[in-house]
């Protein structure tokens, strides 16, 4: 199933970058089909049948790290597995795009990876709303750099059908020397 993996990544690296995560921090984005994935719900989680998102945290982070240890180095957050097919009948049923359910579910999967949860109605509160000022904040900024893109589009094109031509300025040599 085809999907726009450049935007999920947008949206993963957008939720860790707002959770101040170290951009040297590794995360593994796995896109499977339903049957990958209801092996992985059913070996991992005793539940039957395929899911829309697993997080699988690497636990061994920060917990041996003594008070006054240097700052760690790049650090390995764990894997998150999604399920786009699965998603698909989700979205339809939220009367969003499958992007958006994607986007959510990316979100999603980040936060269990940093720890949070929702097995407890105070834990689900607080996550869910997080989850939500996360997407929106993406949502928004992602729309505003497509009216940019789209304006510099436009702008190329009136530009080229002027005649202007943009060329790369090359540095003089006075320049170049300081």
């Amino acid at each position: 199933m085809a999907v726009d993996e450049p935007s999920i990544v947008a949206a993963a690296r957008f939720a860790l970058d707002r959770m101040k995560v170290s951009r040297l921090a590794e995360l593994s984005v796995l896109l499977v089909g339903l049957d990958e994935m209801a092996d992985l719900h059913e070996r991992y989680m005793d539940l039957p049948g395929p899911t829309d998102v697993m997080a699988f945290p690497m636990d061994e982070l920060e917990s041996a790290r003594r008070p006054d240890a240097p700052d760690p180095g790049p650090t390995l957050l764990g894997d998150l597995v999604l399920c786009p097919r699965f998603a698909r009948d989700q979205a339809r049923k939220a009367g969003h795009s499958l992007m958006d359910e994607l986007h959510l579910l990316t979100v999603h999967g980040v936060l269990h990876l940093l720890g949070y949860d929702h097995a407890e109605p105070a834990e689900e509160r607080e996550m869910f709303t997080l989850q939500k000022r996360l997407l929106g904040d993406f949502r928004s900024e992602r729309a505003v750099a497509q009216r940019r893109a789209a304006q510099r589009r436009e702008d190329d094109k009136l530009l080229g059908a002027a005649g202007f031509v943009e060329t790369e300025r090359k540095p003089d040599t006075d320049d170049a020397a300081e």
